[in-house]
């Protein structure tokens, strides 16, 4: 491999002989290990690595010493002259089992990226604590009231306790089914189980559901155009979708929540049906449309829901072949449109 070809390369690479010598090294490799990183100098000066505790990266792995079996060096984490994290992988070539190590190879990445995934991870650990620790201490709150003072509530006050324990543990069981959802997504082990359905037969359902619900002081309506037919989808998946679009423009919106079913323009990519949720609310700013597909994205301020409701919506959509899009209504509010097919396009999703 010629030096431009190393170059190119978008880690640090180092390369050492038999005498522990460096016999090539990339760009990327001399700006993170600094002047001294140079062909012809000791590999044991060149990775001038040190770990928290100042142990060097030499004294610790040793690479032409140890086991005559040993073929390579685990990606390790170490710093920099500079102090910033480094990825270190190692490959000790031999010319056969037992010979002494004829080649290291060396590979050096930045530690940002794994840094900011422990971030992500974090973020999500601490995430779902607070959403489940919300429904838990309702549930805690009045179990532990109803112990203390059972003998003293009356039976209108111990019903409406155990409405709330009730909805707090629904809060929870959907809470979990979602976070498994995300999972397969994430994963692309999602099942489905899908089959010719009536769209508007289940938009009618979700509607009476959400509408049942609430309390907040909005107006539902279906409106199907008489063309409409059925769709092939999952239906506790359709379902799922329809739902997470309608309770959102109930939560966000004011006013009058719309859901309107027509049929595809004979044009479109795919056969099916476009199913467009409205609301009356301020609507969605461009700038943060494609967030709100992200996990865990909530509004500012707002403290209702799990942040995964469009996440959902919009993986679940797509692993039917179809897609979701935010635009904006008809005289102020947010518009959610969902393209289902009518027939089978799993195999199209990308």
């Amino acid at each position: 491999m010629t030096q431009q070809w190393l170059d190119a390369l978008p880690d640090g690479v180092v390369v050492a002989d038999a005498t522990q010598t460096v016999r090539a090294i990339n760009i990327v490799a001399r700006r993170m290990l600094g002047a001294g990183a140079e062909v012809g100098r000791p590999l044991a000066e060149v990775m001038s690595l040190v770990d928290h505790h100042g142990v060097g990266w030499w004294e610790s792995n040793c690479p032409y010493a140890g086991l005559g079996t040993r073929s390579g060096i685990p990606e390790q984490s170490w710093l920099l002259p500079d102090g910033q994290e480094v990825l270190v992988l190692a490959k000790l070539h031999r010319p056969g089992r037992g010979a002494p190590v004829e080649q290291v190879a060396l590979t050096l990445r930045s530690g940002r990226g794994r840094a900011r995934l422990d971030r992500e991870r974090s973020d999500l650990v601490a995430t779902v604590a607070h959403e489940l620790r919300s429904p838990l201490t309702g549930v805690k709150g009045f179990v532990q009231a109803m112990l203390n003072r059972w003998d003293v509530l009356n039976d209108d006050q111990k019903k409406l306790m155990l409405n709330t324990v009730n909805a707090d543990a629904d809060r929870l069981t959907r809470l979990i089914a979602e976070l498994l959802d995300v999972a397969r997504l994430d994963t692309g082990r999602l099942s489905l189980y899908p089959r010719e359905v009536d769209a508007s037969t289940l938009a009618r359902r979700v509607v009476d559901s959400v509408g049942a619900a609430t309390s907040r002081p909005v107006t539902l309506d279906v409106e199907v155009d008489a063309s409409v037919g059925e769709i092939f989808a999952d239906p506790d998946k359709f379902t799922q979708v329809l739902t997470n679009l309608v309770e959102n423009a109930v939560r966000h919106g004011d006013g009058h929540v719309r859901v309107g079913l027509r049929v595809l323009a004979p044009e479109a990519e795919y056969p099916g049906v476009e199913v467009r949720v409205t609301d009356e609310g301020e609507g969605i700013p461009e700038q943060l449309r494609r967030r709100v597909f992200t996990k865990f994205w909530t509004t500012q301020g707002s403290s209702a829901g799990s942040g995964l409701g469009m996440y959902l919506a919009h993986g679940l959509t797509r692993a039917h072949g179809g897609d979701l899009s935010i635009g904006d209504a008809e005289g102020g509010g947010a518009l959610v449109s969902i393209r289902w097919p009518s027939v089978d396009r799993r195999d199209q999703v990308r």
